[in-house]
């Protein structure tokens, strides 16, 4: 069976029927079914399989509820815990054993938790980080309502006898599971947040070569400060600049040169020419 075969979850009121079958006849029913399968023709084990993993997919739920509220969806936890149940009963050899479970639950589990590493996080931490922090969370939780107040870092890293500095790392980087959205309204003022973020305000990025050649422009000669003003801000060529001082367009552009090599000299910086 392929992949592509894996059974369509079934609805929540087929499945609740399917959850009211106790342990021990889920196991039964499964270990006789993958007796069966062992001795089928490849089409027919591809049916009785199938009927194994929808028998087990109330596990593969159990399983994906443990990581609930833990910024990704139910549906899309289930999806992954009925990919890896699927996966498990694929490879499961019945000759090292008659409990399925046993084999598929780590199985299981282990692949919620790559899901977590590789797609639950919107910055990704450290995989130390990512490995530490439920068993932080978990830990918080059960001091809490031991000591009735939030445990300190000290107090979470000697129940889980770890460093504190990894407890704490643990600890803010629970912000990098979600992303704040820019149109969530702030508390404090109501406004969404992507109308409070600073903005870089036009032409902020030339106030500093403004400040610095301001003193240095004004040193030039009259006609030098002419020359500038119609070359950067008139916008005019050096053949219409050459036109209306009365000379050749060479000589405009020597003028050019000499007056960045005196601008880069006053404000202390390297005089070699550069083009115009």
């Amino acid at each position: 069976m392929s992949i592509a075969s894996i059974p369509t979850i079934p609805h929540r009121s087929t499945a609740s029927s399917i959850g009211q079958v106790s342990s021990a006849e889920r196991k039964a029913r499964t270990a006789e079914l993958l007796a069966k399968a062992r001795e089928c023709p490849p089409g027919e084990r591809d049916d009785l399989l199938q009927e194994v993993i929808v028998l087990n997919i109330p596990v593969a739920r159990t399983l994906a509820a443990r990581y609930r509220n833990r910024g990704q969806s139910s549906d899309e936890l289930e999806q992954v815990a009925c990919l890896a149940l699927t996966r498990a009963v694929q490879s499961f050899d019945p000759a090292r054993g008659d409990d399925l479970l046993v084999f598929a639950v780590p199985s299981i589990l282990g692949e919620l938790k790559r899901h977590f590493r590789s797609a639950a996080w919107v910055v990704r931490p450290p995989r130390r980080l990512q490995e530490i922090r439920p068993r932080v969370v978990a830990a918080q939780e059960d001091l809490a309502q031991h000591l009735g107040r939030p445990p300190t870092p000290l107090e979470l890293a000697t129940e889980l006898d770890c460093p504190v500095a990894e407890v704490e790392e643990a600890l803010s980087c629970g912000d990098l599971a979600h992303a704040t959205s820019l149109d969530e309204p702030v508390a404090a003022t109501g406004s969404p947040l992507g109308e409070l973020l600073p903005t870089v305000d036009p032409g902020f990025e030339h106030s500093e070569a403004v400040a610095v050649l301001g003193p240095a422009c004004r040193q030039l000669k009259a006609r030098d400060r002419r020359i500038l003003q119609m070359r950067f801000y008139e916008q005019r060529t050096q053949q219409e600049i050459a036109d209306e001082l009365g000379v050749t367009q060479v000589q405009v552009s020597r003028l050019l040169q000499r007056i960045f090599t005196d601008l880069r000299r006053s404000v202390g910086v390297d005089p070699r020419p550069h083009a115009a």
